[in-house]
């Protein structure tokens, strides 16, 4: 059986390995940057394809490769990634599979500001530092939607977690972040990490997005309010489309069905 794992998370890195341990299953792995890749290919992946694709590379992929079964293990938030890759596996005529990783429950909290996009969190966050007086904003959501921000707020007093990768970094430069006020890391961190982080940037609002337990979601927020930072969280986006596919919140739970699949 060919399955093909559309990754960039670590829940994705995390199924390609488990999934690399069964007999007769040939994964290949998609992901949008090298350093994707390359932890595909560390998890067990026997092909990676780097880059990003739409409908018709899709279906391609899955016609050329026989594939069988599409995982979509892309990010909450990836939206178009997920479209395509629905719609490519119903036009080909596989199964596909949703991994959707376990949403969290947002602290009722004064400093804590849910909202429904980025757009919205980059006016939130205007109207919060021009009530506090600091216009340090620290951006826990990633470098693609770090332009909302630089629409509203001056760049230099933004400081930027990206991921440690030069399209990231140069990103960030060429929006006029200054290089001090980038921070390269991968990982999730503790709460006194992320505290020490906010101390030390000295911000007035922080931003992040609903990724999860896996995505640090819970110590970004714990550590903000335990500082008394205002906080703003980006609801997860809802796709319609795959409201009625099959879908698993367990990485153990996808594995048992590929296995029912392959029997």
């Amino acid at each position: 059986m060919k399955v093909m794992v559309m990754a960039g998370t670590s829940d994705a890195v995390k199924i390609i390995s488990k999934l690399a341990e069964l007999e007769d299953i040939e994964v290949i792995a998609t992901t949008t940057t090298k350093y994707g890749g390359d932890l595909a290919v560390t998890a067990g992946a026997n092909e990676i394809i780097v880059g990003r694709m739409g409908i018709h590379e899709i279906e391609d992929l899955i016609t050329v490769n026989e594939i069988d079964i599409l995982i979509d293990a892309t990010h909450p938030f990836a939206v178009d990634a997920s479209l395509n890759a629905v719609k490519s596996a119903k036009s080909s005529g596989i199964m596909y599979i949703r991994f959707e990783r376990p949403s969290i429950e947002i602290p009722d909290h004064e400093q804590v500001f849910e909202v429904s996009s980025f757009e919205e969190a980059a006016k939130k966050a205007i109207e919060i530092v021009k009530e506090n007086g600091n216009y340090r904003v620290m951006h826990f959501a990633g470098v693609s939607t770090l332009h909302y921000m630089i629409k509203w707020i001056n760049p230099q007093f933004m400081v930027a977690r990206v991921l440690p990768v030069v399209y990231s970094l140069k990103k960030c430069l060429e929006m006029g972040i200054p290089s001090e006020n980038i921070i390269a890391m991968q990982g999730t961190f503790s709460k006194n990490f992320n505290m020490a982080l906010m101390e030390e940037y000295g911000v007035g609002v922080a931003v992040t997005k609903e990724s999860g337990e896996t995505g640090g979601t819970s110590t970004k927020i714990a550590a903000a309010i335990d500082l008394e930072i205002p906080i703003i969280i980006v609801k997860r986006p809802v796709v319609n489309e795959i409201k009625n596919e099959i879908t698993f919140t367990d990485v153990v739970d996808v594995l048992n069905h590929i296995h029912h699949q392959n029997l």
